[in-house]
């Protein structure tokens, strides 16, 4: 953010902006528009910011989505397992134990 601003901080100085021009606070026009600019850039500032948190909650939800998919269930696990046992036994004459 401008300045080092946290997101709160700079959500707070927006807060502030708006209520000065919702009053009027006997601001001339140019005030006015400066302020209203000020406003619009932290918006942007704010907006950017939870763009980039959208972002990053998107990737590790699929970061921990695609990880499931490639983790074997337990019951995939347990059927591998089964597999080997059998495939073990049949090398060693079709004994099962």
């Amino acid at each position: 953010m401008s300045e080092e601003l946290t997101f709160e901080e700079t959500l707070k100085q927006l807060e502030n902006v708006v209520e000065q021009l919702e009053r009027g606070d006997s601001l001339t026009l140019d005030e006015s528009l400066a302020a209203f600019e000020e406003g619009v850039r932290l918006t942007r500032l704010c907006r950017k910011a939870l763009e980039e948190a959208e972002l990053r909650v998107r990737r590790l939800v699929e970061d921990e989505e695609s990880e499931a998919d490639r983790a074997p269930t337990e019951s995939e696990s347990e059927a591998s397992q089964g597999s080997r046992a059998e495939e073990a036994s049949e090398d060693e004459g079709g004994i099962p134990f």
